[in-house]
């Protein structure tokens, strides 16, 4: 290929990465705006819905994941529905999935932009942060706010491997899910108690 062709060839992948970007910026706003307007009635379709509403619950997890909604307060519910432990149990499988689409979003834009080509220019060495390891997969997935989408993202990009980007992420989506279930139902309980 020559030097003619390889411009053409990036200027192309500049544009993937640019349209691929705009429409995931898209798809988080709208995503965003649904589940934000429908969130009083996903509480009362799960309510309705038995057991067949944990099941919702983790497809409503996988969305509430691709949008900066919150989704512990969806957790306390379950666990006042549930209890403790199917609500934990529910918020670690639709995080897992959330957070493997994710890691999805963040190896095609890789992908797309050539991210592996110029990885190694980044500004301050950051090319050659250890992003592979254990230590930084599980400790920036437990900063709060934004540390899991961020951990995701960027795993994508430097294409951790599977198993290990698996275990990692089940570790801190279990951990944190079972203390916002157990401790939001604690609190929940002893309000009411004090309440009566």
């Amino acid at each position: 290929m020559d030097e003619t062709e390889e411009a053409v060839v990036g200027k192309n992948n500049r544009w993937m990465a640019l349209g691929s970007l705009v429409l995931i910026v898209l798809a988080l706003v709208g995503s965003y705006f649904l589940a934000s307007n429908q969130m009083d009635q996903a509480r009362e379709f799960i309510l309705r819905s038995g057991p067949f509403g944990l099941l919702l619950s983790v497809a409503l997890f996988g969305v509430l994941g691709a949008t900066p909604i919150p989704s512990e307060p969806l957790t306390i519910l379950l666990a006042t529905i549930y209890g403790p432990l199917w609500a934990t149990a529910a918020t670690a499988v639709g995080n897992t999935i959330s957070a493997f689409v994710e890691y999805g979003i963040g190896e095609r834009l890789g992908s797309v932009s050539n991210f592996d080509q110029w990885k190694g220019r980044l500004p301050f060495g950051l090319g050659k942060f250890p992003v592979e390891s254990p230590a930084f997969l599980i400790g920036a997935r437990m900063l709060p706010g934004y540390g899991g989408k961020i951990t995701s993202l960027v795993g994508g990009f430097y294409r951790v491997p599977v198993l290990r980007y698996l275990w990692t992420t089940l570790l801190v989506t279990v951990f944190g899910a079972a203390s916002t279930a157990y401790a939001g139902y604690g609190l929940l309980a002893l309000i009411e108690r004090w309440t009566r």
